[in-house]
């Protein structure tokens, strides 16, 4: 998704020289989640990897082990090249709706919004009788993960009982009421979070709704993961209560995990399956249901110009949270070493488009400074009326700043796709660590002289973060011309 908007926003915005801190952008990109709980950007399927024959398809398996079944991306093995794939897809589909867009958004703007307390929900079914959401439990397939992610142990996909050895570890943690067991059947529990409250609720109970109106356009959203049939009912059920109120050509989206986080929400069937999504479907099998009542209640307050309810209020647990991440407590530098120094320098043969230039400076770890709107790193390039004994008497004046040297102008920054940034420690314990930045040199690069700056902070054993920065040698691309090319020119402030 980010890499898809970094491409919508550099096409549309080609000469955008917007600075990294404060300054706002002309054109901001964002692909949203919809219900797309049990989509996939691993479309050549899943495979084992000790033999490379597909995986037990039911329960995702290879030989009875999940860790073995692994899904693959279009640019297999390489997950890089299949993260730009899917990528650059989405952005070419998102550039053609752009483009032959035809419908104007028109009307009122209006929204409902309310809470719901999910672990009690009566709810009403089709054949007329009448049921409850649950309190919140994982079941056994959420431990077996899914050919994106795959677990361990012996947990497999469509479980639907139980395991001695596993019921007895959950059980020390939280034993699950026959009430709770009744609920949330055919789901085996492994974990009966919702009943768990130390140090606090180990998944929500209640959680926030909102539908949202732009003219013609409604927007629905909902605090977790819908499966693609789940989505397409929670709409259809809307458009059932809206009709032609707003218009005859609604349109009607999800936007998923809105507002919290409520893990995943299957269909009543694919609930009875128990596979990862349905084991995750945290609320029981009625838990689609229960939303589609209340959007229901949403929507017609829309259409009628009604308030709703607000339901009760979500907890404030924000002076509870637990962190189990060490602090950064010191900063080391090699004996004869700088922060920022170049530990791996650049060739001094020309670089071709296509090939990776790449620099190690001698860091520190980047969570002392996460640079918001900032960057670890930058690509420049020298301006054509400028020369290199021009930025080193630049450079000579001393002062860190956040921009590009006269006569340099900043072409790449770590949010582009070309380039990486990779902190590493030598060992685990070391204060001390290294950063290596990498670039692709894009097709469209203008033949020229170049350099790479690495950005950071230190911290001190005895407090105090320090800015430093390093910039490699320079050196040169022949590249397709020396016009200015169609992409982005950011400069920092």
């Amino acid at each position: 998704k980010g890499a898809a908007a970094r491409l919508l926003e550099s096409d549309m915005s080609p000469e955008d020289k917007r600075t990294l801190r404060g300054a706002e952008p002309s054109f901001i990109g964002a692909f949203a989640q919809a219900n797309v709980g049990d989509t996939s950007p691993n479309i050549l399927g899943a495979f084992c990897t000790d033999t490379g024959l597909p995986c037990d398809n039911p329960t995702s398996t290879c030989n009875n082990r999940t860790e073995l079944c692994n899904a693959r991306g279009p640019g297999w093995p390489d997950i890089f090249k299949s993260t730009h794939t899917i990528a650059s897809r989405q952005f070419a589909k998102a550039k053609e709706l752009i483009e032959n867009s035809k419908v104007v958004l028109e009307g009122s703007i209006d929204y409902r919004h309310m809470n719901i307390d999910m672990s009690k929900v009566n709810v009403s079914l089709a054949d007329g009788s009448f049921a409850t959401t649950c309190p919140p439990a994982m079941g056994y397939s959420f431990a077996a993960g899914t050919t994106d992610g795959p677990g361990d142990f012996d947990f497999t996909q469509g479980s639907t009982s139980g395991n001695p050895f596993w019921n007895f570890l959950s059980h020390l943690i939280k034993n699950p009421t026959p009430d709770q067991v009744k609920c949330q059947h055919p789901k085996p529990i492994l974990l009966d979070c919702g009943q768990i409250t130390e140090p606090y609720a180990w998944q929500p109970s209640i959680v926030p709704v909102s539908i949202l109106r732009v003219g013609q356009l409604l927007i629905l959203a909902v605090p977790g993961e819908f499966t693609t049939m789940s989505g397409r009912r929670l709409r259809d059920a809307v458009r059932k209560v809206v009709g032609d109120a707003f218009g005859p050509d609604l349109k009607i989206t999800i936007a998923g995990l809105s507002g919290a986080y409520s893990s995943y929400i299957a269909t009543y069937e694919e609930y009875q399956e128990q596979r990862y999504e349905g084991a995750s479907t945290i609320y029981g099998p009625h838990t689609l249901q229960a939303y589609i009542q209340n959007f229901e209640q949403m929507a017609a307050a829309m259409v009628k110009g009604q308030p709703i309810p607000a339901g009760p209020p979500t907890p404030d647990l924000s002076s509870k949270q637990l962190s189990f991440l060490t602090p950064v407590v010191d900063d080391g530098c090699p004996f004869g070493k700088d922060y920022g120094d170049v530990l791996v320098d650049v060739l001094k043969t020309p670089y071709k488009p296509g090939s990776v230039v790449t620099v190690e400076f001698q860091s520190a770890s980047p969570r002392n400074d996460r640079r918001p709107n900032g960057t670890f790193l930058t690509v420049e390039r020298l301006s054509a009326n400028s020369t290199v004994s021009h930025m080193r008497s630049r450079k000579a004046l001393g002062p860190l700043l956040l921009e590009a040297d006269a006569g340099w102008e900043i072409v790449h920054t770590d949010s582009e796709w070309c380039t990486k940034y990779k902190w590493a420690r030598p060992w685990k314990l070391s204060t001390e660590s290294t950063a290596t930045i990498e670039w692709t040199i894009p097709a469209d690069a203008l033949s020229g002289t170049y350099r790479i700056r690495h950005f950071g902070a230190r911290k001190h054993l005895l407090g105090g973060i320090k800015q430093f920065s390093g910039t490699s040698s320079t050196f040169t691309v022949e590249g397709t011309s020396t016009d200015r090319p169609h992409h982005a020119r950011i400069s920092i402030s």
